[in-house]
């Protein structure tokens, strides 16, 4: 699509392979319990939706449990000493960072990750200097489905959001893209589970490896 003038990706599942330090942070705290652990298999497709994904499957919890805000807590420590241990790009995803640029096309990072695990990531891996923009999940007072995030990149480089095309693993991305105006692919890569149907998002482009998303541009 020559006419695109920005790339937005998702972090989790679409730009970085996370779920590795995610699932060592959470069987960490499922030691703590006496707890087996779970399988990274088990695990990869909760990761892009984020920490209360992981503590309803590690823990059966949620916000209402008396124990969800102490889960939580003892969660981001573990991930915070682990972030960055076993996290890489997807195969593929460095030779599209390089493209984009090489091109001339500015490329950002819109996630629900909150800025204290983002940020430190980034750095980790050598992208902060790299990315164009990176709006977190404690960015702005709306997250992902919401399509302000998405807004709020495109203002931030001056691009208009129908040249701008966004990439995620997750309906709430597609479901953020199409409510914000611009144009989505769906990772088939990225943190699906077997049961869902990602077709039935309805996005304009889905993509099986990084690398088809310069094909897709071209």
């Amino acid at each position: 699509m020559s006419d695109v003038t920005m790339v937005l990706f998702d972090l989790d599942g679409t730009l970085l392979d996370t779920a590795p330090d995610m699932a060592h942070a959470l069987n960490s705290l499922r030691d703590e319990h006496d707890l087996p652990h779970l399988s990274l298999d088990a695990i990869r497709p909760h990761v892009g939706y984020g920490s209360k994904a992981l503590l309803k499957l590690g823990f059966n919890a949620d916000e209402q449990d008396a124990q969800y805000a102490s889960l939580l807590s003892t969660f981001f420590s573990n991930y915070e000493k682990c972030l960055a241990r076993s996290t890489v790009l997807f195969p593929g995803m460095s030779e599209v960072l390089t493209h984009l640029e090489d091109s001339n096309i500015p490329w950002g990072i819109v996630t629900n990750k909150p800025a204290r695990f983002t940020h430190d990531l980034l750095d980790a891996l050598d992208l902060s200097r790299r990315s164009d923009c990176t709006i977190c999940g404690d960015t702005l007072e709306k997250r992902k489905p919401h399509p302000e995030p998405i807004l709020y990149a495109c203002h931030l480089l001056q691009q208009p959001p129908a040249n701008t095309v966004y990439i995620g693993d997750a309906p709430t991305d597609i479901i953020a893209s199409k409510a914000a105006g611009v144009r989505s692919l769906a990772a088939l890569y990225g943190y699906i589970s077997k049961d869902e149907d990602p077709y039935a998002w309805k996005a304009d482009g889905y993509i099986k490896t990084p690398t088809d998303i310069i094909s897709w541009l071209k």
